[in-house]
C-alpha cells in the first residue's frame, strides 16, 4: 500500500513549507543521499550550502549510496530504522520506491515551489513528473568518453555508438557500467535492432539473450565499473581508450581537469535524477526534508547547479538563468545533452520498462558477467 501524502504531516504541525518560523519544529540534522564526485559537489554549492547557511544550527551529513538505494531502503524498512532524510535516485529507481510503498508521494502544486511567474510546479516541470513520489532534479546522459591521444593514426575519433563494439578499427579497453541499463540497449542497437523496437525485444527472453550475445563480443575488453567516478580515472590513468559515464562526469575531466578526453554523444541515454523522501520518517525529520526539497527544487536553485556541472535543469523556468560556469567562467548551455548539436540522435530511457524488468534482468545479467 503507497503511503498517504505527505501534506498531513505538515498540517497537522501546523508548517508551511519554505518559511523559515518552521524551524522550531523540524530535525536539527539530515542525511542526504547521492552519488559522490562531482555531481555531490554541485549539490552541496547549489543546494546544501545556501539552505544550511538560512538555517543556523543545522547539520547536513552526506552518505554516497544512491547506486544502492532501493536495496538500503528495503532493509532500513524491514528493520524499522530509516536513517536517511532525502535520497537522490534516477528516475526508474523512484518508480520502484514508490510502488513498494517505500518513498512518499509528493502533491507537485502543494508542497513544491512555483515558478517566479506563477506558473505550477506541475505545469514547470512537465513530463519529467514521471512518478508519484519523485522530484526531477536533472536531465542528465550516460554516454562515452574516449582518449583523443589514443585514437589510432589515419582513424576517425568515435563519434558512433556502435564503434564501441568495433574492436578491429578501435582497439583497447572499454568500460561499461555493472548493471544491463544502457549496456543492453546499445547492445540491440549494435545487432540491428531499431531504435522503437529495443524495449519491446527487451521484454522477451530471447531479446535479452541477444543482448548478452552482442556484448560477450567484448566482454574480454571491458572493465566492469559502479561508480560515477571510475570511468574518468580509468581514461586519466589510460587503462581504456573509451568508456562510458554521466556526461557531468566527463565534462569536470575534460574543462576542469584538462584530460586528453573526447566526448562521444551518439545515442547518449536521456534519464533523470531527482529526490525522494523515505516513507517512515517522524514528524521533525520529514518536515525537514520538505522543507528542503522544496527550496533545493525551486528554479534558481536548479539553475544554480548548471554553474557546476553540465545538467540540464528539470523546469522549464530555469533554463533561462543558466549561465557560465561558476569558476571556469565559460558558457554551459553547450555542454548540455539537451544542447541541439549534441542531442541529434539520443535513445530514451525507458522507466516504466526498467520499473517492472530491473530485478529479473539484473539476476540474468550478474548471472552472464560471472560466466
Amino acid at each position: 500500500m503507497k503511503p498517504t501524502k505527505i501534506l498531513s504531516a505538515v498540517s497537522i504541525l501546523g508548517l508551511t513549507v519554505g518559511l523559515s518560523h518552521a524551524e522550531g519544529h523540524m530535525a536539527s540534522d539530515m542525511t542526504v543521499v547521492s552519488w559522490g564526485g562531482a555531481y555531490q559537489q554541485s549539490q552541496t554549492s547549489a543546494y546544501t550550502d545556501p539552505y544550511a547557511e538560512m538555517n543556523s544550527g543545522l547539520t547536513v551529513t552526506w552518505d554516497e549510496s544512491s547506486a544502492e538505494a532501493v536495496a538500503k531502503l528495503r532493509a532500513m524498512n524491514e528493520a524499522g530504522n530509516i536513517t536517511w532524510d532525502v535520497v537522490d535516485v534516477v528516475a526508474a529507481d523512484a518508480l520502484r520506491l514508490c510502488d513498494e510503498g517505500l518513498a512518499v508521494e509528493i502533491d507537485a502544486n502543494e508542497q513544491l515551489a512555483a515558478a517566479p511567474d506563477g506558473t505550477s510546479a506541475e505545469d514547470d516541470f512537465g513530463d519529467l513528473l514521471v512518478g508519484d513520489c519523485f522530484i526531477p532534479q536533472i536531465v542528465y546522459s550516460t554516454t562515452f568518453g574516449y582518449r583523443t591521444d589514443m585514437v589510432p593514426e589515419g582513424v576517425e575519433a568515435p563519434n558512433d555508438i556502435c564503434d564501441v563494439f568495433d574492436l578491429e578499427t578501435y582497439p583497447g579497453m572499454r568500460a561499461l557500467e555493472k548493471r544491463p541499463i544502457n549496456n543492453v540497449e546499445w547492445a540491440l542497437l549494435c545487432d540491428g535492432v531499431a531504435k522503437e523496437d529495443v524495449y519491446d525485444v527487451l521484454e522477451t527472453e530471447e531479446g535479452q539473450e541477444q543482448a548478452l550475445a552482442k556484448l560477450d563480443t567484448i566482454k574480454d575488453s571491458v572493465i566492469w565499473w559502479s561508480a560515477g567516478a571510475d570511468t574518468p580515472q580509468l581514461l586519466a590513468d589510460g587503462e581504456i581508450f573509451m568508456g562510458s559515464t554521466y556526461n557531468g562526469r566527463l565534462f569536470a575531466a575534460i574543462e576542469e581537469q584538462g584530460q586528453p578526453i573526447g566526448m562521444m554523444w551518439d545515442a547518449q541515454v536521456f534519464d533523470l535524477d531527482g529526490w525522494i523522501i523515505p516513507a517512515g520518517l517522524p514528524e521533525d525529520r520529514m518536515a525537514r526534508a520538505l522543507d528542503f526539497v522544496y527550496f533545493a527544487t525551486d528554479t534558481q536553485r536548479l539553475a544554480d547547479q548548471a554553474k557546476y556541472i553540465s545538467y540540464g535543469p528539470a523546469r522549464l523556468s530555469s533554463a533561462p538563468l543558466v549561465g557560465q560556469h561558476a569558476t571556469l567562467g565559460i558558457d554551459m548551455a553547450q555542454h548540455m545533452p539537451t544542447d541541439p548539436e549534441n542531442a541529434k540522435n539520443t535513445f530514451l530511457y525507458n522507466y516504466e520498462f526498467w520499473a517492472d524488468y530491473r530485478d529479473d534482468i539484473d539476476a540474468k545479467f550478474q548471472a552472464w558477467l560471472a560466466q
